[in-house]
């Protein structure tokens, strides 16, 4: 990693504040390193509940919000300059992540996703990404009052 062209930025995104403000903070910190961007976005169907159990869940419809989701964030931010690779995953946001960053220099996430409770300083997939990933993991808040 002498120069900086291997440095890898992995950046989780939902369609979250905090993940359209961890995008932009990602291809912020590859373009000053000059590196790149792997743009990693989990999907699963919801869990069945009891009452739930005649519904019947199409994974592509999911899995293609999801993507509709990435695409639409993706284009939002300014990164002609910086190569940003997509990734999208069927299975748990913090294991996708946790497996996604293994070869990562570094983690970027929302401080608070799309799911849970909103008063909550940090969001259970960030906590669970502070204390287990193997490279560094930094946690952006969005800015108060905007939409990141």
């Amino acid at each position: 990693m002498d120069n900086g062209e291997s440095f890898q930025v992995v950046v989780g995104l939902d369609g979250s504040d905090g993940s359209r403000a961890a995008l932009g903070w990602a291809v912020s910190e590859a373009r000053l390193r000059r590196g790149k961007v792997r743009a990693v976005t989990a999907w699963q169907p919801p869990a069945v509940t009891a009452g739930m159990e005649g519904l019947i869940w199409d994974p592509a419809s999911f899995e293609a919000a999801a993507k509709n989701e990435q695409t639409r964030v993706l284009k939002r931010v300014p990164a002609e300059d910086v190569p940003i690779s997509r990734l999208l995953v069927q299975g748990s946001p913090a294991a996708v992540l946790l497996d996604a960053s293994k070869d990562a220099d570094l983690l970027v996430v929302g401080s608070r996703g799309l799911g849970g409770f909103s008063g909550l300083l940090l969001g259970s997939v960030s906590t669970h990404l502070i204390h287990h990933a193997v490279c560094p993991v930094l946690v952006v808040r969005p800015r108060q009052g905007s939409a990141a």
